[in-house]
């Protein structure tokens, strides 16, 4: 696990200037940095660098940038091949100095090409370079765990794992992309290809980018949609027999994600998927497994006590800490520092605080990631399985409504929100993402200008009738990487901590499309086949509960101690040298909704999510722009 930059350009960038852009991402890797400036073609200067975290043999073989023995490849990577020992076994030709996978990809390219991306199993962001070729790659692992971010300056391109050594490469403009603010204030994150920054893009999931002579191409090299077709095809047996089978694929992804030459533990959260994982670890490791969770005072939030009991269960070596609403709060400082891109996910501030405990005693971590985007686990999967039934009923009140006398009284904004929702629901492009317009018409006002659609307008492709799995497929492709993904890489990262997700195996995820939909949703059961393997190692009374998730008072928080800021990120001489939002309705917005107490329909605690995500913009306009 690592952070890595560089470069292919004609300008002239020094070393101590590369440097300085690795070292802004000192806590991606303390314990090595290597920086190697080298000529390329056609005038190109090839800058490597890369931040490391020591996992896997942690001699000073495992350095990087890394050549080939010809000296014909250069390589600085992020990440982790986890069946880098089998590959290994494939290519006895090559010469490897080192017990690290970092050179295995470089024997891999030699003898495969480009096409030996197919074969890695794991998690990566690769930056590689072909001296015979004058070709630059960049390539990111098929779910986007591990981020690549690359700036297009004319016919240069400088890349990273994150936005910050980016914006210290010199002549870096930092002009903001208007046009994306908008989606991010809905989404709480900003999500690939697109990034804050003009020219900056973030290379996608199973996405090869090659650059050469100042021109890039693209290529998908898994691509969920037409992986989920094909799969599709090879349904498997029984249930019985699907169940057996998961298993054994599951615990082969535990199995390969405990490989390594530092300690090792697991997030458990007490719900289904850590639980599962953590069983599954335990079951294959020779000794307790450590795991560890947070805790809050406050009842409705805290699942710490059903993970203690799960813990006891297992037999692993538990840690918990209990939080207070103060260690929470003292995180959003942070955050700009370690999400280096407006990002508003709110339980990243208790993401970061378990990972700051586990990361006192092991160097990497299984958590249970994937598990409800994979196999129907979210609440918002019983609303699209409602919307579904309801949608011809919609079509027809929603028609009704237009008719010039009930238009003119206005009839279906007099409609129950959840009335509205379903009959104002006929893009056959968002049909899954559910909604009211109340959002959206207070973002629209914040921002004069037009962006990037709220939703993602993408939904046909799927080529899917049961919305549950087309929604499935899309949080998939955009909620997980853009969010959940992000989210646990800063977190962990923050404290030099390498996150691996079992559930996120290239074999368990195309196992899953191989399920009938009724394997993983049935009767109103969400994740019923993970919850009935999970039920073979713990008992389900230990389990069956109410999803309860990270929860942060952030209507509380701004409306008390963040109050003041929020005043001043909105204040008329504040918006007015930003150049970015609508002055006087954003002012007026956040004034309202500070007023407490205040229950009207535009204001009040339904909008802490807007409010949120507009503070933690203003929070990093602050830290990077100002």
């Amino acid at each position: 696990m690592c952070g890595i930059c560089g470069f292919v350009s004609r300008k002239n960038i020094t070393r101590e200037q590369l440097k300085n852009m690795n070292d802004t991402m000192y806590h991606r890797g303390p314990n090595d940095s290597g920086e190697e400036i080298f000529a390329g073609r056609d005038g190109y200067q090839i800058g490597m660098a890369q931040r490391r975290l020591s996992i896997l043999d942690l001699s000073m073989l495992g350095h990087q940038p890394m050549q080939s023995c010809d000296n014909r490849l250069v390589i600085s990577y992020n990440g982790e091949i986890y069946n880098f020992l089998e590959l290994r076994g494939e290519l006895k030709d090559y010469p490897f100095q080192s017990r690290c996978d970092t050179e295995v990809i470089l024997a891999a390219y030699l003898k495969w090409g480009i096409s030996c991306v197919d074969r890695f199993q794991g998690m990566f962001a690769i930056s590689l370079y072909d001296r015979e070729k004058g070709e630059l790659y960049l390539i990111r692992d098929r779910i986007g765990k591990k981020p690549l971010y690359y700036w297009l300056d004319g016919d240069n391109l400088v890349f990273a794992s994150e936005l910050k050594p980016i914006m210290e490469c010199p002549g870096f403009p930092k002009k903001i992309r208007k046009d994306v603010i908008k989606r991010y204030l809905y989404q709480q994150c900003v999500n690939e290809p697109d990034s804050i920054f003009e020219s900056v893009y973030k290379v996608e999931p199973g996405q090869v980018i090659r650059f050469k002579n100042g021109r890039v191409s693209k290529h998908k090299y898994w691509d969920i949609a037409k992986v989920y077709h094909a799969k599709k095809q090879e349904k498997v047996g029984s249930y019985e027999e699907a169940k057996e089978e998961l298993k054994e694929v599951l615990k082969d992804a535990v199995q390969k994600r405990m490989v390594a030459d530092v300690p090792v533990g697991a997030f458990l959260s007490g719900g289904y998927d850590s639980s599962l994982v953590t069983a599954i670890a335990q079951e294959v490791s020779s000794e307790p497994v450590k795991t560890y969770s947070i805790g809050f005072n406050e009842e409705r939030y805290n699942e710490a006590k059903y993970a203690k009991e799960v813990a006891r269960h297992l037999g692993t070596q538990h840690t918990e800490l209990y939080i207070d609403e103060k260690a929470m709060f003292d995180m959003v400082d942070s955050i700009p520092k370690y999400y280096d891109e407006p990002f508003a996910d709110s339980s990243q501030i208790p993401s970061m605080l378990v990972a700051g405990l586990a990361a006192k005693d092991v160097t990497v971590v299984l958590s249970g990631d994937g598990g409800d985007e994979f196999f129907c686990g979210y609440n918002i999967y019983d609303n699209v399985a409602q919307a579904q039934k309801l949608d011809v009923l919609g079509r027809m009140t929603y028609g009704v409504c237009q008719f010039p006398p009930f238009k003119k009284l206005g009839l279906f904004e007099k409609l129950p929100f959840r009335v509205q929702v379903v009959a104002g629901n006929h893009d056959i492009e968002t049909k899954t993402q559910l909604g009211g317009r109340s959002y959206i018409n207070v973002i629209d006002k914040m921002l004069p200008d037009s962006g990037v659609p709220f939703k993602f307008p993408v939904e046909s492709k799927y080529h899917e009738s049961n919305w549950q799995e087309r929604r499935m497929l899309l949080d998939e492709e955009t909620y997980l990487p853009g969010d959940i993904l992000c989210k646990v890489d800063r977190a962990s990262m923050k404290y030099s901590l390498e996150a691996r997700c079992p559930i996120l195996d290239v074999n368990v995820m195309e196992y899953s499309y191989r399920l009938p939909h009724a394997y993983k949703y049935a009767g109103g059961v969400k994740k019923r086949i993970l919850k009935d393997i999970a039920y073979d190692y713990i008992p389900r009374e230990l389990l069956d509960r109410p999803k309860v998730g990270f929860g942060v008072p952030l209507d509380q928080w701004m409306r008390g101690p963040l109050r003041e800021a929020l005043q001043e990120m909105c204040s008329r001489e504040f918006l007015r040298e930003q150049g970015i939002f609508d002055v006087q309705y954003v002012h007026e917005f956040v004034s309202t909704y500070l007023k407490t107490g205040d229950k009207g329909p535009a204001s009040g605690a339904n909008y802490s999510k807007v409010a949120w995500s507009f503070f933690v913009f203003q929070q990093w306009f602050r830290t990077y722009m100002r």
